[in-house]
C-alpha cells in the first residue's frame, strides 16, 4: 500500500518547479491578493511568500492530504527564495472544490496551475467553477490557467510501455505506470499506478481529464463573464498555434 500522505509527497517529486511555475509566479507577484484554485501541496504560494509577496494568499484544494502537506511544509519551495515560509507565512488553506467556493470580490488574481482546469470534466462543474472564480475576483481581476492542447493528443503517450521511474522521499525505488482506459468525446479517463520496480502495484489512482480546444475554452469563459486578454502556446509567451502542446490563457473579469 502507498498512503495518501506518501502520494502527496511523491507528487512534489514528480512535478518539480518548472516553466509553468515561473509563469504563474510572475502573475502572482504582480497581484495584491491571489487565489490559487487546485493549489495541491502549496509549492507556488510558499514560493511567492518566500520571494516577498506581502499580500493575501489563499489556496483551495479538495485533496486533504495535499493541503496537510501545504500547511506543514517549511521551505520556500525553490532555489533563491528567501523570507518567511511554512506555517508562519500567513497563507490561507481551504479544503474544497472550485465550485464550492463562496468568495465575493476578494482577490485581484486567481489561477489554476498544473493543468488543474482539466479536472473540471462536466459542463455543470465547469460552469459552476468559473462562476465561483469570477465571483471571487474584483472587477477587472485576472484568471490564469493552462490546459493541454487536444490536437496534440498527449494522452497517446500515457501507456504502460512508457513508465516513469522515481525514488521517493523514503528512498524507495518506484515505477509510475499510466494506462488510458477510455476516450469519450473530449474526456480521457486513465489510471496512474504507483508500483515497485518489478511492477507490483502499491496504489492505483483513476482520473478523468477534459481536453477542450481554444475555441471551446473561449466560449465557456465568455458565458461566465470573462474576456480573454492573453493567449500563449507556451510559458515563455510564444504564440498559440494548432501544434502548441499547451493552451495558456489569461482571462479578465468583465
Amino acid at each position: 500500500m502507498y498512503s495518501d500522505d506518501d502520494a502527496a509527497a511523491l507528487y512534489d517529486l514528480l512535478n518539480p518547479w518548472g516553466p509553468s511555475d515561473d509563469f504563474h509566479l510572475r502573475h502572482v507577484m504582480a497581484a495584491s491578493s491571489v487565489l490559487d484554485v487546485g493549489c495541491g501541496t502549496g509549492m507556488l504560494l510558499h514560493r511567492a511568500r518566500g520571494e516577498g509577496h506581502t499580500g493575501r494568499l489563499c489556496g483551495v484544494d479538495p485533496d486533504t492530504a495535499a493541503l496537510a502537506r501545504a500547511r506543514s511544509r517549511t521551505d520556500a519551495s525553490g532555489p533563491g527564495a528567501s523570507g518567511p515560509a511554512g506555517p508562519a507565512s500567513g497563507i490561507e488553506w481551504v479544503a474544497g472544490t472550485a465550485a464550492s467556493m463562496s468568495f465575493d470580490r476578494e482577490f485581484a488574481h486567481a489561477l489554476m496551475a498544473s493543468n488543474a482546469f482539466q479536472c473540471l470534466v462536466t459542463d455543470d462543474e465547469l460552469r459552476a467553477s468559473l462562476a465561483a472564480v469570477r465571483a471571487a475576483l474584483v472587477d477587472g481581476g485576472t484568471f490564469a490557467f493552462e490546459t493541454r492542447n487536444p490536437l496534440v493528443r498527449e494522452w497517446d503517450g500515457w501507456n504502460p510501455d512508457e513508465p516513469y521511474d522515481v525514488v521517493d522521499h523514503h528512498g524507495r525505488e518506484l515505477r509510475m505506470i499510466y494506462h488510458v482506459e477510455a476516450e469519450v468525446g473530449d474526456v480521457v479517463t486513465f489510471t496512474e499506478t504507483t508500483a515497485t520496480r518489478d511492477g507490483t502495484p502499491l496504489r492505483v489512482d483513476r482520473a478523468s481529464l477534459r481536453f477542450l480546444s481554444a475555441t471551446a475554452l473561449d466560449g465557456y469563459l465568455s458565458d461566465a463573464g470573462f474576456t480573454v486578454s492573453e493567449r500563449y502556446g507556451d510559458f515563455a509567451g510564444g504564440a498559440y498555434t494548432p501544434t502548441s502542446e499547451t493552451i495558456v490563457t489569461v482571462a479578465r473579469r468583465k
